[in-house]
């Protein structure tokens, strides 16, 4: 992992200018300077948390501004999402069966610190599990004493860096469950990037487990002690 230095106050204004240029206040219904408002908050918490820590690299990230269905739903942010050097739009399989989605929410355990904005840290897509049966995976994440990305977290992943996912380096989602079999993942199909499912017990050689360090909202003001969640998240409030 490289050991150079970034700036992260100017990389968080870059996820928002980002989010901004592909819309993000249309689709939330804000606009961009309300929407932009919204995030404003977590810049500090961006700074704080990756200050003198390494830059994004393949396949690692420091920090991740995360938008959750709550402002945008995944079915309108799937289509503003390329592969790198792409143009086609990304899209949720149809084997999500009319308001299945909606349904993969974080299960017990995965604490969420805000219902429309946060941070995700410390991101990895995970490819060191490509090949290994999902449950197993979840595991190994769980005893390493990391979180599984949510959907929202996935598509938020790939938004700002489309070069994560690549040919034999996809991901599985295993902080959104249905209640079944079921387990999210993002891969790559007619040359786009497709949210769809595969089943917990089938492992495929192309298909990794995306974890994170932690969740974090915006910064707390002096004085306060945040409730907290699994791992020491912010539970939400």
């Amino acid at each position: 992992m490289s050991t150079a230095a970034f700036e992260p106050g100017a990389e968080f204004d870059r996820q928002v200018r980002r989010l901004v240029d592909l819309g993000y206040g249309e689709l939330s219904g804000l606009g961009p300077e309300r929407f932009a408002a919204l995030v404003a908050p977590l810049r500090d918490t961006a700074v704080t948390a990756a200050d003198g820590g390494p830059a994004p690299e393949e396949g690692q990230v420091p920090f991740l501004l995360v938008v959750t269905r709550d402002v945008v739903p995944v079915e309108r942010t799937m289509p503003v999402t390329t592969l790198h050097g792409g143009r086609l739009p990304g899209f949720v399989d149809r084997t999500f069966e009319p308001g299945a989605l909606e349904r993969f929410v974080a299960p017990e355990g995965v604490e969420l610190p805000d219902r429309r904005a946060y941070l995700l840290l410390d991101v990895e897509r995970g490819e060191e599990f490509c090949g290994v049966v999902p449950d197993d995976a979840m595991r190994v994440v769980g005893e390493r004493g990391r979180t599984l990305l949510t959907v929202e977290e996935g598509v938020a992943l790939i938004t700002q860096y489309p070069r994560v996912l690549a040919k034999n380096k996809c991901f599985s989602l295993g902080g959104s469950r249905s209640g079944d079999r079921r387990v999210p993942a993002l891969w790559i199909s007619r040359k786009a990037p497709k949210l769809g499912w595969c089943w917990a017990g089938n492992p495929h050689t192309w298909l990794g487990m995306a974890s994170a360090g932690a969740r974090r909202a915006k910064a707390r003001q002096p004085g306060h002690t945040p409730a907290t969640g699994t791992g020491g998240e912010p539970a939400a409030p």
